[in-house]
């Protein structure tokens, strides 16, 4: 199984990071190589442009690919299957005109010219608008293009709209919202190996903003600790093993009420407030690690 990933950019050292928390260890691989090994020798990594790795895919030249959803849209494959949503690398595809000019909307530009390094999905866009204005491919520099008479507008990427703005350009619609995605060519979508990559991921994915809450609690609090713990689903609640030389229970409060050990995974940002709640309820014992990997 080959995964086609980005092999530079702002996309590059993400992707190889998560591939690393997911146990995909890369093995042999150097900057200038095309491909590397993973510990699993059934995985394979093939460095590719961005923008290439969707016709990699749906070429057969990798099974599997991350890359940005801009650019599965923008080849236009068939055959691919988008598996995960990543998160990671989102930004936004925008149209956008010189503020001081007179197009105000998608309808003043019937006619005029708009470039864009994307001009399949701005086609797309457009033809859903029915407005039918110039599309001209540029490959670099989008933004300048009307300040030097090339264009009347343009569509291009923006994460923050800093740019845009620098460039006296006024935002005038959304084309398409993007971020990093995992897909992988039809045919293979029944290979087992496929679901195991798209598992591990994801499972880093869940793992993240995310603690693993440990504490004592005496039997006679439990209802009232599970009550203020914010975890997925419910606490887990186990029996401390834990005895004297006559096999009676050390692990008791003073008034002689057993203790439980309870478990909960809770959102990262909870964790202090849900510490002095469950401390207030009768916990004690109380310890918080981070979580590598969470399987639902």
């Amino acid at each position: 199984m080959r995964i086609a990933v980005p092999n530079k950019g702002r996309l590059h050292e993400p992707t190889i990071d998560l591939l690393e928390r997911a146990g995909l260890h890369l093995e042999n691989g150097a900057d200038r190589k095309l491909y590397a090994d993973t510990v699993d020798p059934d995985v394979s990594v093939l460095f590719a442009r961005a923008a290439d790795i969707p016709e990699y895919v749906a070429d057969g030249a990798a099974d599997m690919g991350i890359t940005g959803y801009d650019q599965v849209r923008e080849a236009r494959v068939d055959d691919v299957s988008e598996l995960l949503d990543l998160e990671f690398g989102r930004c936004r595809l925008v149209l956008a005109a010189p503020e001081d000019g007179n197009i105000e909307g998608v309808a003043d530009l019937a006619g005029a010219t708009v470039a864009t390094e994307f001009p399949n999905i701005t086609a797309d866009f457009f033809a859903e608008t029915g407005v039918e204005p110039d599309i001209v491919e540029v490959s670099g520099a989008t933004e300048l293009t009307p300040h030097v008479e090339m264009a009347d507008a343009i569509v291009d990427i923006t994460s923050t709209g800093t740019t845009l703005k620098m460039n006296r350009l006024a935002e005038l619609e959304d084309v398409l919202s993007s971020s990093v995605r995992l897909f992988a060519r039809e045919d293979v979508l029944e290979n087992p190996k496929v679901e195991e990559v798209r598992t591990a991921l994801a499972s880093v994915k869940q793992a993240e903003g995310k603690r693993y809450m440990m504490m004592n609690v005496p039997r006679a609090k439990l209802d009232d600790v599970r009550d203020v713990i914010p975890g997925l689903g419910g606490p887990t609640v186990m029996d401390i093993a834990d005895e004297g030389p006559n096999g009676e229970p050390t692990a008791t409060t003073e008034d002689g009420d057993a203790k439980v050990a309870v478990h909960a995974v809770v959102n990262e940002r909870d964790v202090f407030e849900t510490i002095t709640e469950v401390k207030k309820a009768g916990a004690s014992d109380i310890l918080v690690t981070e979580i590598e990997r969470l399987v639902e």
